[in-house]
């Protein structure tokens, strides 16, 4: 059976919508002070638009760096949502249930960031249309449709749009809850988003279906997604070390691995920052640390090869990317403490249920899990393009700058900003999912002759 206790109804609207119906005294205060550093990295932007990218570490041949880095990292924060909601949902794991929408919308978020890494990247962001649209037809330039850098945006709008609607139809029944709460402005506004919600039986139903044809259907852009952002790589002709055909499942799971973790440590947050003891207990950060497990080994099988395919070719280039990677300084340390802070200390810990129940003891294990993959990603494009080819004469080593590194940090400060902002406007737990499970809790089903708990839960 699951731990905690039943709530009613009305406590469970009382709780849960605190956070919008309230303001706490350190709202305002948080968000204020990650806006201004989101301002300070929006100046630091335009200043390199006006100057050029010349006043960030990026060189020949080393072209991405810290933008492209936090692009892929960004990207793989947001498979968390659909592990989470699309396939826990369909395997009907009780546990998902506080977690299922601050996944959805930390998807939404990291996605929005991640978009706008290129854009920053390109140096002449209106340049971005170049890219994307044909262009001047009496010179005949038009974009390659066979880049996987034509193929990204095509993917991540898809999974943005989908995953948008996917939050937008799990919200109805939250909203018409809200329409019954409020008055004036805010009330309208809720009513307007609930769309004569009634809680009727037929509405009820296409809710249900809408979500369940929603998670099927978001599965393949789940995989797409990131498979052609290891494209990007694989496909890239003149770096050759990143030729590996394991890159799609690999950067796969990491980013479950990566975006998974980022969710438990959000709940924490969650929970702490907001008294839902009731909701996000201690069984829930259990069994995401057991998913993590299972999660992180799959990761760490999928590194292995990578590095085994590449070594066992014994092709020069690919050797001097190991050789950079594993035995010259820096990249060595870097490679060092990547390994052990996305695999060995965080499993370590997971394997043990009294760990697993620490919530200071997750949440270090968590932020290693996501220092380890920022470094993941950082190690396989620098040193891949530090070694291109023998006949390009054009070797160079990168040093990221401080205007680099405080725009790659404001991104945190903004993701962040927009959770805060979100919890003020929509409940961040599902009001209606908590409720379907306390009451499955004392429901039982009829199977064959035995009579048997509809929910169940392995401890």
């Amino acid at each position: 059976m699951q731990e905690g206790r039943v709530l009613s109804a009305e406590q469970v609207n009382r709780d849960l919508l605190r956070s919008i119906l309230e303001t706490p005294k350190w709202f305002w205060p948080v968000v204020g002070v990650l806006g201004l550093i989101v301002l300070i990295a929006a100046i630091i932007i335009g200043y390199m638009i006006n100057r050029g990218l010349g006043i960030t570490g990026l060189n020949r041949p080393i072209f991405w760096g810290f933008f492209i880095t936090n692009f892929v990292f960004w990207i793989g924060i947001s498979h968390a949502g659909v592990m989470l909601s699309a396939i826990l949902r369909l395997a009907k794991a009780e546990w998902r249930r506080p977690a299922t929408r601050a996944a959805e919308v930390l998807t939404i978020f990291s996605l929005m960031t991640a978009m706008i890494m290129p854009i920053i990247h390109t140096g002449r962001p209106w340049r971005i249309l170049y890219w994307a649209f044909p262009y001047d037809f009496a010179r005949g330039i038009w974009p390659n449709v066979r880049t996987p850098l034509i193929w990204d945006p095509s993917a991540i709008l898809t999974y943005l749009t989908s995953s948008t609607l996917f939050v937008l139809i799990a919200l109805i029944p939250d909203f018409a809850v809200l329409r019954d709460r409020t008055t004036g402005i805010s009330h309208r506004i809720y009513a307007l988003l609930a769309m004569g919600w009634e809680g009727n039986a037929r509405q009820w139903k296409l809710q249900i279906i809408a979500g369940v044809l929603l998670s099927a259907l978001i599965l393949p852009v789940f995989v797409s997604v990131h498979s052609i952002v290891s494209w990007d790589f694989g496909m890239a002709v003149a770096a050759k070390s990143w030729h590996s055909t394991v890159f799609a499942p690999y950067f796969v799971v990491g980013a479950v691995h990566s975006g998974v973790s980022a969710v438990a440590f959000v709940l924490i947050l969650l929970r702490w920052m907001y008294g839902w003891q009731d909701y996000i207990r201690h069984e829930h950060i259990d069994g995401l640390g057991r998913l993590l497990v299972v999660v992180a080994t799959g990761w760490f099988y999928f590194f292995v090869m990578e590095v085994i395919f590449g070594i066992y070719g014994r092709e020069a280039d690919e050797i001097a990317v190991r050789s950079l990677q594993f035995i010259q300084e820096p990249f060595q340390a870097w490679t060092i403490i990547f390994i052990v802070t996305t695999y060995f200390i965080p499993v370590a810990l997971w394997l043990t249920r009294r760990a697993r129940r620490n919530l200071w003891i997750m949440s270090a294990a968590c932020i290693s899990v996501n220092i380890g993959m920022w470094l993941e990603r950082y190690l396989i494009i620098v040193p891949g393009l530090a070694n291109r080819t023998g006949f390009t004469f054009s070797w160079n080593s990168y040093v990221p700058s401080v205007y680099e590194a405080i725009i790659v940090g404001a991104t945190f400060a903004f993701v962040s900003m927009l959770l805060l902002l979100f919890s003020r406007v929509f409940p961040l737990v599902p009001l209606y999912d908590i409720k379907e499970g306390d009451i499955l809790k004392n429901e039982s089903v009829k199977i064959g002759r035995r009579v048997v708990p509809a929910t169940f839960r392995e401890d």
